[in-house]
């Protein structure tokens, strides 16, 4: 009980300490800079957002077909609605593992396959910001040297993963647990090393996240800003890559102080930066939940126990799924 409460309620604490401490620094000129927000710029970043999520869905829509389910476009997106809306309420990411619950409900995929879509998506999520920030960086003429340590090193180790994967094929084993691990990674090869799937992840991957960089776009014009577009890049590449050490629920509070960190660099007010980081964060994870909740309505009353059941497995609080 003490430790699935604490494994909660401690990151919680530390993203709303970090988000309080970053909006006191800038408590003077708060009120003059919110008078700035003007909704037309947050409607049009919502309709970015949403169509941000729409592509989302018909990549791992992609992903589970080349494993060999044909899953609607529709439940594909809705499933990870919901994997990210348990991802804004619990750190570790433990959110991802409700939806190898849900596929394994709906359509009887197995737990390695669940978990082989997750890690696909996940590798070609930062593969491609790392990659985008690699180049924006280039523009960027200040960017401290830890930027350029933690954009090479998922650059680096993706580029890794890929070689290994060429490999894979050769090795097989007796064991029943390291045969399950090649199981798994057999899968990834299938749903990511084809001609065709590094084509249409890759593309789609690079437009997705090129669409969320549009939304922090909007709220910058919003405040009447000049940043240069490789700025805001190297901006969402960097809180995106904090982000993912999972230090918090959903990165809030890492994801906003690695963007206004970075809009600091070229100038910008730090009561501003603050905000646009705040203000992007809050819309992506305001249509986050809004769609989270709209997905389990989608499909049923059974998602909530599943939920419970994912968690409580990772938590040390139920029983783990067996391959």
């Amino acid at each position: 009980m003490y430790r699935k409460i604490s494994a909660i309620v401690i990151p919680t604490l530390l993203a709303a300490g970090i988000i309080a401490w970053m909006l006191f620094n800038i408590r003077d000129d708060l009120i003059q800079s919110l008078k700035l927000i003007v909704p037309a710029y947050i409607v049009v970043a919502v309709l970015i957002c949403l169509a941000a999520w729409v592509l989302r869905g018909w990549r791992y829509h992609s992903i589970l077909k080349s494993l060999g389910y044909f899953i609607g476009v529709l439940v594909s997106t809705a499933c990870i609605f919901v994997s990210q809306t348990v991802n804004l309420v619990v750190p570790a990411r433990l959110g991802d593992f409700v939806r190898v619950f849900i596929l394994k409900h709906d359509y009887n995929t197995t737990y390695s396959e669940g978990v082989s879509s997750l890690v696909v998506e996940r590798v070609f999520d930062i593969f491609t910001v790392a990659l985008l920030g690699a180049i924006s960086v280039l523009f960027v003429l200040n960017a401290p040297s830890w930027f350029y340590t933690i954009i090479l090193i998922p650059l680096l180790a993706g580029i890794g993963f890929f070689i290994f994967l060429l490999f894979i094929g050769k090795f097989s084993t007796t064991n029943r647990y390291i045969g399950i691990i090649l199981t798994m990674l057999h899968e990834i090869r299938k749903a990511s090393l084809s001609p065709k799937a590094i084509v249409l992840l890759g593309s789609s991957s690079i437009v997705i996240w090129l669409l969320d960089v549009l939304v922090c776009f909007s709220v910058v014009r919003m405040f009447g800003q000049e940043i240069p577009f490789a700025v805001i890049v190297l901006a969402i590449v960097i809180g995106n890559l904090v982000k993912a050490v999972p230090l918090t629920p959903g990165g809030i509070g890492t994801y906003e102080f690695a963007l206004a960190a970075t809009f600091l660099l070229v100038g910008v007010a730090p009561a501003i930066a603050t905000l646009i980081a705040v203000i992007d964060h809050l819309i992506k994870n305001l249509v986050t939940l809004a769609g989270g909740i709209v997905s389990i309505y989608y499909f049923g009353d059974w998602v909530i126990p599943s939920i419970k059941d994912a968690l409580n497995s990772k938590l040390g609080g139920g029983p783990k799924p067996e391959p």
